[in-house]
């Protein structure tokens, strides 16, 4: 795809404007779409000042906690390889820890109630040292396991930990060869390498700048460690999106992106919720998967809209400001509103076969239309009361897609002349009179019938 002329002038004055409103010292954005880079722009320099070295896509930013995204799909990759479980305790893999009794699934998703930083100075400004040193100091839990969301840096130093045991070398040495290798990503690093940028603060009431610290975070270098550039952090959005290279299941991608824990902010609506390693968003009934960054000096965003695969990634090296993520919101709604996706012509492609399942049926007294769509079998509107998708798994054999009914089954049932009586939906009966009397239904009909 290429974007048009007048778009990518939008967007170069947004990125601008953000800039010098924000008072970013520099800054880098990208739009993904259809598995690709659509559009990249920069503004700014490097050190903040005017005739500085001017940022580009190839100039390096510490990502912050985007970092977490890159050690959850190297769990995942283990538990699809049967090497773990993520119902197993972490003592079961990394003994020696007060977080032990913690699954997996909650150290992943930020559910184990393992305390947010470290015991010690300020990990972020401060050099680490090894796990035994973390593990010792000694890390713990603030909330009974499973009882709630508490973003927990401490916990993704845990589960680097995880894969340095199983692997019997580095989590970045892991991450590097599973990951940043097979996709291509040869500008993301542990270190700053080559073309970076400064970290940098921004006096919240002047015009100056100062220079942040740059260090090896050590055991805690999994929770916000790794350097990119905005093309290397499209293609990672781009995996998000669903161009995994083979390197990650559909399936396993789908279930990181569920909602597994609501982010509860009191007196707030909940619009946040975090899945295994990646952040997820409800936008106005919009879902949007990914994950913010920080460091001193440095802020990082990731954002996919999960039903089209449009994704926005930015970063800048401030410290703090609200501008990385207003940029991020206005130039993905730009490419939506200026660069409207093409749609694709509808064609008959369904199967006449099925025919016989669809138009009105009852559940009880209830009366609910079947319908057949992009090839599910659908029954009453998806996202209402217990409307729902199903995909065939075999002869008869269906299974939910949608809310109370995902995962259930639906079975076709046939009177002996193969015509069809009645559907069993997760036992339900789905007749097309209200209680028919000769489509077995559960309890049996009063012989008074209808009166």
């Amino acid at each position: 795809m290429t974007i048009a002329p007048r778009t990518a002038a939008l967007l170069e004055h947004r990125l601008a404007t953000a800039q010098h409103d924000g008072r970013l010292p520099s800054v880098v954005a990208g739009l993904v779409r259809d598995g690709g880079l659509v559009w990249s722009g920069a503004a700014g320099t490097l050190d903040g000042r005017a005739g500085g070295e001017p940022a580009d896509d190839d100039t390096q930013y510490r990502m912050g906690s985007i970092t977490k995204t890159f050690v959850a799909v190297c769990v995942l990759r283990l538990r699809d390889a049967g090497r773990l479980d993520l119902t197993d305790r972490f003592e079961q893999h990394v003994p020696g820890s007060d977080l032990g009794p913690a699954t997996l699934e909650q150290l992943l998703s930020h559910a184990a109630g393992a305390q947010a930083e470290t015991n010690g100075p300020w990990w972020e400004r401060t050099p680490g040292g090894d796990w035994d040193a973390l593990a010792g100091s000694p890390v713990g839990r603030r909330f009974r396991q499973g009882r709630r969301f508490h973003y927990s840096n401490v916990g993704y130093g845990a589960l680097g930990r995880l894969l340095e045991v199983h692997h019997g070398t580095s989590w970045s040495e892991v991450v590097r060869t599973e990951l940043l290798e097979p996709l291509g990503m040869r500008r993301t690093t542990t270190r700053p390498s080559g073309r970076a940028a400064q970290g940098l603060a921004v006096h919240p009431f002047a015009d100056v700048l100062l220079r942040e610290p740059e260090h090896d975070g050590g055991a805690m270098a999994p929770a916000g460690q790794l350097w990119t550039t905005v093309a290397d952090l499209a293609r990672w959005a781009t995996f998000l999106a669903g161009d995994t290279a083979g390197l990650l299941d559909a399936a396993t991608l789908a279930e990181m992106c569920e909602p597994h824990h609501v982010v509860d902010e009191p007196g707030q609506p909940w619009t946040g919720a975090h899945g295994l390693g990646f952040q997820v968003w409800n936008v106005a009934g919009v879902r949007y998967a990914g994950h913010g960054g920080s460091m001193p000096g440095f802020l990082a965003g990731l954002r996919v809209r999960l039903d089209t695969g449009d994704g926005v990634v930015g970063m800048t090296n401030t410290t703090s400001s609200p501008a990385l993520r207003a940029l991020d919101d206005d130039l993905l709604s730009t490419l939506e509103s200026e660069e409207p996706r093409t749609v694709t012509p509808w064609s008959a492609t369904g199967d006449a076969g099925l025919l016989d399942l669809v138009g009105t049926w009852h559940w009880g007294a209830s009366t609910t239309a079947a319908t057949l769509r992009g090839g599910h079998l659908v029954l009453g509107e998806p996202g209402t009361g217990r409307g729902a998708r199903f995909r065939p798994t075999g002869e008869d054999a269906w299974v939910g897609l949608d809310g109370y009914l995902t995962g259930e089954p639906l079975t076709v049932v046939r009177r002996p002349d193969g015509t069809v009586s009645h559907l069993d939906v997760a036992s339900f009966r789905f007749t097309r009179t209200p209680y028919d009397p000769d489509a077995d239904v559960p309890g049996g009909v009063d012989d008074l019938g209808w009166h």
